[in-house]
């Protein structure tokens, strides 16, 4: 009876030894199935994980456009069947684009219209493009279907909503207020605020304008 007990004992074990590594290898398995959902669900935006700390002023208007459409996207999601426009910033003051107003974010309201065009195209919202021309425009210099002209404009499609907003210009950037109007009744919907840093596009200079002036200024920021 002893010689043929230590043969079962034996062979229990490599049975359970058997079931340990089969388990081992399924739980190793599932944890690789699990990482890679997790991986592929990251949003797919380059800024993502992205620290506004580490984030250099200059050339990096796009970062700040995205983070700006982040909070005026927040709480809205894309109808499938409503349309959006998204119309040139303006100064807060004016309301209209000034090519005499010498600011280093003097073209940041021409910036932040296709930036966001952009953005909401990336989330799935139905953007138009109001300046699209009849046909191809064709000089000896170019060829283009864009264009600012009202008489080679195409009719425009039924627009639900605008997406829009202000500038407040400071010495050292400008204030952004971006917001989503429903084109019908004029409400509201979806508002952001946004600081743009002056150096966005020009490296800073010791030479500023405030209210149409020039002013030197002093030292570094």
């Amino acid at each position: 009876m002893k010689s043929m007990t230590k043969p079962v004992s034996h062979a229990l074990l490599t049975e359970n030894g058997r079931l340990v590594v089969k388990a081992l290898a399924y739980t190793a398995l599932l944890m690789g199935l699990l990482s890679g959902c997790s991986s592929s669900d990251e949003p797919k935006s380059q800024f993502a994980q992205t620290d506004a700390s580490d984030v250099s002023a200059l050339g990096n208007v796009e970062y700040h456009t995205y983070m700006l459409a982040n909070e005026l996207f927040a709480d809205v999601g894309p109808a499938r069947q409503s349309r959006y426009a998204v119309v040139g910033f303006v100064p807060a003051d004016t309301m209209k684009y000034s090519a005499g107003h010498q600011h280093p974010l003097m073209l940041l309201g021409h910036q932040l219209e296709q930036g966001m065009i952009t953005e909401a195209t990336k989330r799935g919202f139905s953007t138009q493009e109001f300046k699209l021309s009849n046909d191809i425009i064709v000089s000896n210099e170019s060829d283009r279907v864009l264009t600012r002209d009202i008489d080679q404009l195409s009719n425009i499609e039924r627009v639900d909503f605008y997406i829009t907003g202000t500038m407040v210009y400071q010495e050292s950037g400008a204030v952004v207020n971006a917001r989503i109007i429903n084109a019908r009744n004029k409400n509201i919907v979806a508002a952001a605020t946004r600081f743009f840093p002056a150096e966005l596009f020009w490296r800073e200079e010791q030479v500023t304008t405030r209210n149409g002036k020039l002013y030197r200024t002093e030292g570094t920021r």
